[in-house]
């Protein structure tokens, strides 16, 4: 079982309480009325999938109900750093 830390309760909980919600740090087309459906596609569909590190989102679902961000080895599962959404990593370069 995993013990996450939530960076907003800061606290760490089994992970029964948290959900994960996919990768962390997409940006949202600029322009959605000019976007291409090709490029809308994309930002909806098409994720990274790494094996090693990667960068995801979770909330804090059964307590304080707040979505942060994970830096996760999808390998090992070992989490190295929760953070706050809007934050940057400290691990890893590809975010």
């Amino acid at each position: 079982m995993l013990h996450i830390y939530c960076p907003y309760c800061e606290e760490h909980r089994e992970e029964e309480e948290f959900h994960a919600k996919g990768e962390a740090h997409i940006a949202r087309p600029a322009d959605p009325d000019n976007t291409t459906d090709t490029e809308w596609g994309d930002y909806l569909y098409f994720r990274k999938n790494p094996r090693g590190l990667h960068h995801e989102m979770w909330v804090h679902a059964l307590g304080c109900r707040k979505f942060f961000n994970v830096t996760r080895h999808t390998v090992t599962y070992e989490i190295l750093e929760t953070y706050k959404m809007g934050e940057q990593p400290t691990q890893g370069a590809d975010a």
